[in-house]
């Protein structure tokens, strides 16, 4: 794989980022995206910055993207698009939130980026050369047992009652120790990446959300375990249909 998809992608989400962040010097209001999800005028700047170079540097790659800003492509490279993970975070001006792109070719996962603007991290990770933090090698923790995990897990943003993930969090809270929820997933799976988290789960998440963390952690040295029957390194809706 040509090293200029990850190198490409890491410029496109730092100028997205940078776009992001000038947002945060204005409090910008936000509209409901279905019963709870949140959308705002920084998550649609964002995803059309990234779109249109994506299309300038790709023209016949596939772009899934949150706000559904993607393009139809003609070859086998399909990228996923959050140009705002922690869309709530940012909108209430806690600074936990990032920009993520990954790449997949022919169902699999081959590069991804995810962007801290807060911390002025890069997460990158391209298949088979590893997972690196601001250009450094990283590794997953070498904890093996639950009992000695710091964990991470998220909520839903619709009906939150009605998730069974309460009876986990309280489960793990008391095996482990600790559970944390900053909000943002793809910086919770960069986390495991690093070593700064041991374990994470969570419901009903996207491809967009999840798809550069997964890169990184397998890269970084760990395995993933997902639903049976669903493959979580094939999210192409051309693919997954028939699975």
């Amino acid at each position: 794989m040509p090293a200029s998809y990850v190198e490409t992608a890491e410029l496109i989400a730092r100028e997205a980022a940078a776009l992001v962040m000038e947002f945060t010097q204005r409090r910008v209001g936000f509209e409901l995206k279905g019963e709870h999800d949140l959308v705002t005028e920084a998550d649609r700047a964002s995803e059309k910055l990234i779109v249109e170079r994506l299309r300038a540097h790709f023209p016949t790659h596939e772009i899934v993207a949150e706000e559904g800003g993607g393009h139809g492509g003609s070859s086998e490279y399909c990228w996923y698009v959050d140009p705002l993970d922690g869309t709530t975070n940012f909108a209430h001006g806690f600074p936990v939130f990032n920009v993520t792109l990954a790449l997949e070719h022919a169902g699999e996962l081959v590069a991804g980026v995810i962007v801290d603007p807060s911390r002025n991290e890069v997460f990158t990770a391209e298949r088979g050369a590893g997972a690196h933090l601001n250009g450094r090698r990283i590794q997953v923790s070498k904890v093996a047992r639950l009992q000695e995990a710091l964990a991470g897990t998220g909520f839903p943003s619709r009906r939150r009652h009605q998730n069974v993930n309460v009876h986990f969090f309280y489960q793990v809270s008391m095996l482990s120790h600790g559970v944390r929820r900053p909000g943002a997933a793809a910086l919770d799976l960069a986390s495991i990446a690093c070593g700064r988290l041991d374990v994470f789960w969570e419901f009903q998440l996207n491809p967009w959300d999840v798809a550069a963390g997964v890169l990184l952690i397998r890269e970084a040295g760990r395995f993933i375990v997902a639903i049976p029957g669903r493959n979580i390194a094939t999210f192409s809706p051309k693919k997954s249909a028939a699975a």
